[in-house]
């Protein structure tokens, strides 16, 4: 097992590692787990990085990978094409001793994000008896960019999923190489919020990921494949076809006619406007244009099709959604005009019956109510999915529905808002500038037990932790997590019952 700078030997060379922020914990920063992506290697599957002489330095991060301007990303990092690496804690400890491990995907739309981010700091979790990892994985136009002339050059006849495929190999890397940190390659929890929870239902209904690892965390990406939600959320995906049109648009768009001018274009050039919103799914938000795509390999079928056909890794999940995310929470304000016209627009015709469960008669009623349905039928919906997985799967699901809201002014304004969870789930409070209390702390022990025990066992339950059993699909509750710590309903059953037939009516799955 590591200690402060020692080192450790990897398959492709050497690394030492620096004291991490809690005590008895090491981090090794920047760690490459695949070669460069620029110039030729634009647009293809990962390969193995270049070994290296000596003991490289693990003490900063690595580049991240490029990306557009946002809060989400620290401007100083360095960043580039370069960019596949990975961050591991660790804690000092017997030689012999094999931890699970916790490899955590960032969020970010698919287009923003790091490994690097603070809130993801694995030193709590470390502490605790895991080996946490993050990762760095291609973003945007150059991680979900599908052509056909790519799909052409590839063996598999497939483009559009690099971002996956990087993903993929930083596991299969985990799997050679994580005994040297003292980590269990026989016990990986692969875990993410939003897009980084997507990413991980992607990995949990991909055939290449088989033994990779052996259970699933996903905050925040887990809904009925009929859920209309889905279109404007992480979880939406394209079909090849169109992705293929799309990235030929995109590339004329910029001057290039062959793939070699288009991997000799400066990866600015490529970045700046990818942030362009998918022009033919409405919504507020609209997904991003580039984002997984159904290739018919590395994802060869849709949710609703993985799911009818048992093909998804049968593993242990923990999925969660967030009280004020989805368009819930205290900073939404609707007149009952404007609610009335969206519950047409949502409802069709289920929209008198709704009005009817969810009456509104002044605009604060109308405000009240339009969080509570959709809290209600967010829960409702990541249940309705738990039925699906469990006509073919076996594995245990455990979902929870978050309540706390955080101290700060984005706490005051959004309440327990999306991705309000991830310090608390990762234990990453004191990497934050914010005012915890003794409350906030304790929290985090609760979250943070459930999840090393969930990597420990593939169950969150253990010793001092409130009881949370799996979720049935006969019985419509939902364990709460961040102010209680108890099953609660899905909703009034009427209000149930409703959400659980309006979505289950709808034509169009994912």
């Amino acid at each position: 097992m590591s200690s402060p700078g020692r080192t450790v030997h990897t398959e492709y060379g050497r690394v030492s590692g620096i004291p991490a922020l809690l005590p008895g914990v090491t981090v090794y920063k920047g760690v490459p787990y695949a070669a460069s992506t620029e110039g030729p290697r634009r647009w293809r599957r990962p390969v193995p990085p270049q070994p290296w002489d000596g003991v490289r330095p693990a003490a900063v991060f690595g580049p991240i990978c490029p990306q557009p301007p946002s809060d989400l990303a620290d401007p100083a990092l360095p960043r580039g094409e370069d960019c596949l690496n990975l961050n591991l804690w660790t804690a000092n400890g017997p030689a012999d001793e094999l931890r699970p491990v916790l490899v955590w995907l960032h969020g970010g739309r698919f287009l923003y994000g790091s490994g690097a981010d603070p809130q993801s700091d694995g030193s709590a979790l470390a502490a605790k008896g895991l080996v946490v990892v993050t990762v760095n994985s291609r973003l945007g136009v150059l991680g979900f960019l599908a052509m056909p002339e790519l799909s052409a050059e590839s063996v598999d006849g497939a483009s559009g999923n690099y971002g996956l495929l990087d993903q993929i190999e930083a596991l299969t890397w985990i799997r050679r190489n994580i005994a040297a940190f003292g980590g269990d390659p026989g016990r990986v929890t692969v875990a993410g919020q939003s897009s980084g929870a997507a990413s991980v239902m992607d990995l949990v209904y991909s055939p290449l990921t088989k033994g990779l690892f052996h259970g699933a965390i996903a905050d925040s990406a887990v809904l009925h494949p009929k859920d209309p939600a889905i279109a404007t959320l992480a979880p939406s995906h394209r079909r090849l076809d169109r992705a293929e049109r799309e990235g030929a648009a995109y590339a004329e768009e910029r001057g290039a006619t062959t793939l070699r001018e288009l991997r000799a274009l400066p990866v600015d050039t490529l970045v700046e406007g990818s942030t362009a919103n998918d022009p033919e799914i409405p919504g507020s938000p609209p997904p991003p244009l580039f984002r997984p795509v159904v290739d018919g390999w590395a994802l060869p079928r849709t949710y609703a099709e993985t799911l009818a056909a048992g093909a998804q890794n049968d593993v242990p999940l923990i999925v969660g959604n967030n009280r004020d995310e989805s368009g819930a929470g205290p900073g939404t304000r609707l007149t009952v005009a404007a609610y009335e016209r969206n519950a047409a627009r949502r409802y069709g015709e289920f929209t008198e019956e709704f009005l009817t469960l969810y009456p509104a008669t002044t605009d604060a009623e109308a405000t009240e109510q339009h969080n509570a349905a959709r809290s209600d039928t967010a829960r409702t919906s990541t249940h309705l999915w738990v039925g699906e997985w469990a006509h073919r799967a076996r594995s245990p699901v455990f979902t929870h529905f978050w309540t706390r809201t955080p101290p700060g002014a984005d706490g005051e304004a959004r309440g327990a808002f999306h991705g309000s969870e991830i310090p608390y789930l990762l234990g990453s409070l004191d990497a934050l500038d914010r005012s915890w209390t003794e409350t906030d702390r304790h929290t985090a022990a609760l979250l943070t037990g459930y999840v090393s025990r969930f990597a420990t066992i593939g169950d969150p339950n253990g010793p001092g932790l409130p009881a949370w059993q799996p979720t049935r699909p006969q019985v419509r509750e939902v364990f709460e997590s961040g102010h209680g710590w108890a099953p609660i309903p899905l909703a009034e059953p009427a209000k149930a019952d409703f959400h659980r037939r309006f979505l289950l009516a709808q034509s169009t799955a994912w």
